[in-house]
């Protein structure tokens, strides 16, 4: 085995190397020796680590002082006496008088190992040499440099495992800790809502939005950190605790259970120098082995039995020789080959391109292809979309006319980059895509111009880290609910105020929003922190409500709107509809009552005010949609029998069958019906109804009316306005909803009562003209928007059965003609109904007459109305005793009492009624 080093070999450096747990002051040590050297270099493993100490260290010794050196940050100064790199930036080929290696157990390391390795025995100072690192790695270390001198770096505090809390229950100061974006988003969310906000730390971040994430973090912002693994190296905080959320992550090759070691790496991120340190489990994570927190609360584990390794004199004369020299064995048994790195697969896939492998025919070009070839993937895209790009660049470089890379092109690159539009995602994966770019311009050799280049790769990358720690602290911090959370922890007062526009405000932050008459809390807002916005928000709105009631009672009818869900919706000046009142089930269904929306803002004064608006607007809004059926009620003119059957309507919403009304309908004279026609009462084969009660904003009122009467939920859709037919499974309703709308089940259809009325006359004419059958019409297929499959069913509905005729020639024809007995029913959404009483008892059996208006009492009880009663008025005395067996009568429908007994108005219109059915 042949070691590179940077220093004579006669006398050789003292190597030293500094072995201990994580937050123990390694850095800090080395750091410190180096400014003891008049020059000196340190590797770090992360961009983020190199940028950090370079500002420490500037700030000690003045930044002329100091050069920073990564793949994608170059700041040398020409006179830099210290450089802090990342490790594979490290120029090896600079003669310092100091050299160290930060993290030099990452020579185990499945991908970067290698470099670490190369480092460990190639890289020297002139004078002295440290690395720095985990104790895991001594046994090896010894063995490759038996001449190292051995410093263990003790932790002065304490670490020790609490067990399981949940996320809410976590102290503050604490890290959660996941290993994909989408835990720790969901993580985050949850501490947002509980605790106000957290910070969040992903490897994916620039140094520059991680930083800012980690300064709110420690300038008290909030309270606690939601990060990957990505704190386990480096970042230091002042964390008290550590919850794991997960113990395994994808490694990139596939999921695994993350080391002893590796959970040490960031359990030890707790606690620091003097202050003891916690680490435990939350969310999925239940509990960790005994001897798994044995090992990370003592520090003791395996040692290492391998390192990476890759050969660094590699072979530059073919494509076919670099390839052979980076599959060199390793000269030691304890050192692994590294066999797939993603530089190592990027030259493989560009080794099979025809036009790459012509140019790379002599050793600059295959040097160069190699180095393309160490391009990062930092968004970690699919091997042929990062290869693709390389493939260009080389072909680029190795272009004759200039050898360099079009600037045209390159600005097209990094324009569609340089937008700060999206969510955190596509941030994040602009961020990787532009560190790709900052890779590339900080090679001079590449490109024209390189600091023009290197400025605007850089300049986007900071205004995308500056988008997304925004858009971070936007989704992931509520700085309302860290403010409150604060307020009541200390049982402060809250300050309140209510804008202009519903908007209220506690503490200057927007609280919730006055929607109609209630207050709506944000719905963000959850637990404690929602209980004290209602709090703060009834002492806002206490001013507010009396002037907003009166602003409602000053609206128009206009303003008002009945929903489909039975609520009442007021459109305010400035702002949406919002429910201000709901309605219940009342007296009847033309006059249910109102009650107000409002929660505990309305007092029962500004309630009752509220309430008596509305109702005012419901009347108006029934009798404008329902206008015909209203004005009949109202009719004093008619005759009893006319009354009686215009109160059954508008039990009925508008509309009741025809066969229970045909025995009255044979009393009515023709002024009767004259009167009740003129009034628009039509009477049809199949109904009776008011066709003016059909049109869709009766149809929609009457769905409404129905539902909230007979407390129907959630309340039924009507069909779409328009629609005359509608198969009867495609309507979903309570028994009774059809017949209420104005709509008839008629076989397998649903018939608007008009459409019925059309259709029952075709057929009417059909059997007229075919003189007592007729052939199945493309007329009623028409007008009831059925197929041939279904007429047969529809016309069964209607009276009317199918025959087959037999011709001579044997043919045979389907006709239709009248049944003797007419189905009863035909489709599932049938009118309740109860045994039907005699035509006599029918009429006898309606409501009496108030004597004063002569109008009929509106509080009955409904579930009686199909009793019959046999007994005139002057007969109620004798009740009991001449009352008839009813042992073998039919059992009525409803177990409810019957509705009492009163006296009937002489001029009542069931009186009459009920005398002429005696004569």
């Amino acid at each position: 085995m042949t070691l590179h080093t940077s220093h004579p070999a006669q006398g050789g450096p003292r190597v030293t190397a500094v072995l201990g747990p994580t937050n123990t002051g390694k850095t800090y040590l080395a750091i410190e020796r180096m400014l003891g050297h008049s020059t000196g270099m340190i590797g770090f493993p992360l961009r983020l680590l190199a940028r950090e100490n370079y500002d420490r260290i500037a700030r000690i010794r003045g930044a002329n002082q100091v050069a920073l050196i990564t793949g994608e940050e170059k700041i040398v100064p020409p006179h830099a006496r210290y450089f802090v790199c990342t490790v594979e930036s490290m120029p090896l080929d600079r003669r310092v008088s100091f050299l160290a290696v930060d993290e030099i157990q990452l020579c185990a390391d499945r991908e970067r190992g290698h470099v670490f390795t190369d480092r460990l025995l190639n890289a020297r100072g002139l004078d002295e040499t440290m690395f720095l690192g985990a104790e895991t790695i001594r046994p090896l270390l010894k063995r490759l440099i038996p001449e190292a001198h051995f410093v263990t770096r003790p932790r002065f505090s304490t670490l020790s495992y609490t067990g399981y809390k949940k996320v809410t229950r976590l102290p503050r100061r604490s890290a959660v800790v996941a290993f994909s974006a989408a835990d720790v988003y969901s993580l985050a969310e949850l501490v947002r809502r509980q605790r106000g906000g957290t910070a969040v730390v992903l490897g994916a971040l620039s140094p520059r939005a991680r930083n800012a994430q980690v300064e709110m973090y420690q300038a008290g912002e909030v309270d606690y950190l939601v990060a990957t693994d990505a704190i386990g190296m480096g970042l230091n905080m002042d964390l008290d605790h550590v919850a794991f959320a997960r113990l395994g992550k994808f490694d990139g090759r596939g999921p695994r259970r993350l080391t002893a070691p590796e959970l040490a790496q960031i359990a030890g991120r707790a606690g620091r120098h003097m202050s003891d340190g916690s680490f435990g489990v939350t969310a999925e994570v239940t509990g960790i082995e005994e001897e798994l927190i044995e090992q990370i609360e003592t520090h003791a584990f395996e040692p290492l039995k391998a390192l990476t390794w890759r050969a660094s004199r590699l072979d530059y004369r073919s494509v076919g020789s670099l390839r052979r020299s980076l599959e060199e064995r390793p000269p030691q048994p304890f050192l692994m080959r590294q066999r797939d790195a993603g530089d190592m697969a990027a030259l493989e896939i560009l080794s099979r391109n025809e036009e790459v492998l012509s140019r790379a025919q002599n050793p600059a070009t295959v040097r160069l292809l190699w180095e393309i070839c160490q391009i990062p993937d930092f968004r970690k895209l699919l091997t042929d979309h990062h290869t693709a790009l390389l493939a260009r660049i080389f072909l680029q470089l190795t272009d004759g006319e200039n050898g360099k890379l079009s600037q045209d092109w390159v600005a097209k690159q990094l324009e569609q980059i340089d937008t700060t539009l999206g969510d955190i995602e596509t941030l994040v994966e602009r961020i990787a895509h532009i560190r790709t770019w900052n890779y590339i311009a900080h090679r001079g050799d590449w490109i024209d111009d390189p600091a023009y280049w290197q400025e605007r790769a850089r300049g986007i990358e900071e205004k995308l880290s500056d988008a997304l720690h925004d858009r971070l602290t936007q989704r992931f911090v509520d700085r309302r609910s860290a403010v409150l959370v604060k307020r009541l922890k200390d049982q402060d007062d809250l300050v309140a105020a209510v804008r202009a526009d519903g908007e209220v405000l506690v503490e200057g932050h927007a609280i919730g929003r006055l929607e109609g008459l209630g207050f709506i809390v944000d719905d963000k807002a959850v637990g404690d922190e929602a209980k004290a916005l209602r709090t703060a928000a009834r002492r806002a709105l206490a001013g507010e409500m009396p002037a907003l009631v009166r602003k409602l009672e000053e609206t128009s009818d206009t303003g008002f709107r009945l929903m489909p869900d039975g609520r009442i919706g007021w459109k305010r000046e400035e702002g949406d509809e919002a429910a201000v009142g709901r309605l219940r089930r009342g007296d009847s269904m033309l006059k249910p009552r109102v009650e107000a929306l409002g929660d505990d803002l309305l007092t029962p004064a500004l309630r009752d005010r509220v309430e008596a608006r509305l109702s005012a607007w419901l009347a108006a809004t029934i009798g404008e949609a329902l206008g015909p059926l209203v004005k009949a009620l109202a009719e004093d003119s008619l005759s009893g029998t006319a009354r009686g059957i215009v109160f059954q309507l508008g039990e009925g919403l508008g509309s009741l069958p025809a066969a229970p009304l045909a025995p009255v309908q044979k009393l009515l004279q023709e002024a009767d019906r004259k009167a009740l026609a003129r009034l628009g009462v039509r009477f049809g084969t199949e109904s009776v109804f008011f066709p003016a009660l059909l049109k869709p904003k009766a149809v929609a009122l009457r769905a409404v009316l129905w539902s909230v009467h007979e407390q129907a939920r959630p309340i039924p859709h009507p069909p779409p306005p328009g629609r005359v037919s509608v198969p009867a499974e495609e309507l979903e309703a309570p028994e009774g909803f059809v017949p209420a709308i104005g709509y008839i089940a008629v076989g397998p259809r649903l018939l608007r009562l008009d459409m019925a009325e059309r259709i029952a006359a075709t057929a009417r004419r059909l059997l007229r003209a075919g003189e007592g059958s007729f052939l199945p019409s493309a007329e009623i297929m028409s007008l009831a928007g059925c197929t041939a499959e279904e007429l047969p069913a529809l016309l069964a509905a209607l009276g009317y059965r199918t025959v087959e005729q037999k011709a001579e020639d044997g043919t045979i024809t389907v006709v239709f003609r009248k049944a003797q007995h007419r189905p009863k029913g035909g489709a599932k959404n049938k009118p309740k109904r109860k045994p039907r009483a005699k035509p006599q008892e029918q009429v006898a059996n309606q409501q009496a007459t108030s004597p004063e208006q002569g109008q009929p009492e509106e509080k009955r009880a409904r579930k009686g109305r199909g009793r019959a009663e046999k007994k005139s008025v002057p007969e109620e005395k004798n009740e009991r005793q001449d009352r008839p067996d009813r042992r073998h009568q039919p059992k009525p429908a409803s177990r409810q009492p019957a509705a009492a007994k009163r006296p009937q108005a002489f001029d009542s219109p069931f009186a009459v009624l009920k005398d002429l059915l005696r004569k």
